[in-house]
């Protein structure tokens, strides 16, 4: 070793205690940086369920009544973007400014975001930044309201729709989502829905089975005791949609984590991730094997449908389970959806795309089997929080959807709906070559 290397090692030496000192002084900043990553990465995968939503009801719809559909999709996200920002994120999570404690937050409380270029020093570094997490959560309120567009396609009027969608992205759904993820009143009792079966979905379920109920059924649905069945315009597009949503849940359960800074943390997000693919998929061979048995032939929108109540079963415990766990929860989503599509249509509900079977029915067998795997879940606890967001999403969509029915009226003419929506309330064809010939 010569002169320079022993000059340079006493340097390093003479600096070490200082470099330490340093350290213990700065704040860690990795959990806030690592935290707000994975609700960026999560919330653009979320937003890409926009997509999977438009294009699962454009393929499962008729070919006259698809335009109506993309427009609903593009239209109650960005309906959802301006009231989640005007008085739904700070409803949904009030902090310390609760109007009604444990159950309403204040209202018209605007979201405001952090000054460009914050220091460190003045950074909330337990936590992530306001940006990434309003971005997040509002990806869930839009998928919420994506639930709603499918169940009552091909007969809704576009106006009352957009106008419901306001109500439910604005105030209701945040103030429901309060009770449990703003830690109200279900939070403290201990309620538990890790990434939303109940919170998300079962409340979109909700107020789709209030609407389809004001609604009514499709002319010709239901005719002489019979169900006619009125295939979509585009499977090959449902199928699509499948697998983006299937794609944007990894972001939904995987970002619910809600924290990335530490080895564990980032450790338990990859389970969420391999445990809500083996639920899509146990739930998808479910419905395989189920249509195969009972109609001698697969039905693919069961197989479809039944990929995405595997999803909503585990989303109330992506985490806990094992990957067979996973794999049987997501099973009986599966088994769920196939013998609910039928029982909707023998009480002549109609649902156009079997969103009420599998966000509805499988969202409240996902919650439920969150005890089975979280030991500090209560059957009971878990059943009160089910009835709880049922009773006041179905009583207030039902009076809401009442209202709008006597005021402007929700549902197109017969004439229009024998027509198709996309040219008579539009004017536009999403296929105008096929229909001219």
């Amino acid at each position: 070793m010569n002169y320079k290397t022993l000059i340079s090692a006493s340097a390093g030496a003479a600096l070490l205690p200082t470099f330490a000192l340093a350290q213990d002084a700065a704040p860690d900043i990795q959990p806030y940086i690592l935290t707000t990553l994975l609700f960026l990465v999560g919330g653009f995968l979320v937003f890409w369920m926009a997509a999977g939503f438009a294009m699962l009801e454009a393929g499962l719809v008729r070919s006259k009544n698809v335009t109506m559909q993309l427009t609903k999709n593009i239209a109650l996200f960005s309906i959802a973007s301006i009231m989640y920002w005007l008085i739904g994120f700070n409803l949904m999570y009030p902090g310390d400014g609760w109007w009604v404690s444990g159950w309403m937050g204040p209202w018209f409380s605007i979201t405001a975001l952090e000054p460009v270029g914050l220091a460190a020093a003045d950074a909330s570094l337990d936590y992530a930044s306001v940006g990434s997490d309003f971005f997040f959560q509002l990806m869930f309120v839009a998928a919420t309201a994506s639930i709603v567009s499918g169940v009552l396609a091909e007969r809704i009027k576009l106006w009352p729709f957009l106008i419901f969608v306001t109500v439910l992205t604005g105030v209701m759904y945040p103030i429901s989502g309060s009770w449990q993820w703003g830690g109200g009143w279900l939070s403290e009792m201990g309620f538990s829905d890790f990434a939303g079966s109940t919170i998300v979905h079962s409340v979109g379920g909700w107020a789709a089975l209030a609407g389809a109920l004001v609604l009514g059924a499709r002319l010709g649905k239901y005719k002489d005791g019979k169900v006619i069945p009125m295939p979509g315009s585009n499977l090959a597009l449902a199928t699509l949609g499948t697998f983006i949503l299937w794609l944007g849940w990894f972001g939904f359960n995987g970002g619910s984590q809600l924290a990335a800074g530490t080895v564990g943390d980032i450790t338990d997000i990859s389970r969420i991730f391999a445990n809500t693919n083996m639920a899509a998929a146990a739930g998808a061979i479910a419905a395989l094997v189920l249509t195969q048995i009972m109609y001698k032939k697969v039905d693919l929108t069961m197989v479809l449908n039944g990929a995405l109540a595997g999803l909503v079963s585990i989303t109330a415990e992506p985490l806990a389970p094992t990957l067979f766990g996973a794999l049987w929860i997501g099973a009986v989503g599966g088994v769920i959806v196939v013998f609910a599509v039928p029982f909707l249509d023998k009480l002549k509900i109609d649902d156009v795309v079997g969103a009420i079977p599998v966000h509805l029915f499988a969202g409240i067998w996902g919650t439920i089997a969150v005890v089975f795997y979280n030991g500090d879940a209560s059957l009971v606890t878990q059943i009160t929080g089910i009835i709880a967001y049922g009773v006041f999403t179905f009583v207030v969509s039902y009076i809401l959807w009442m209202v709008l029915k006597g005021v402007m009226g929700i549902r197109v003419s017969e004439e229009a709906e024998i027509q198709g929506l996309d040219t008579s309330e539009l004017g536009m064809e999403a296929y105008p070559d096929f229909s001219k010939g």
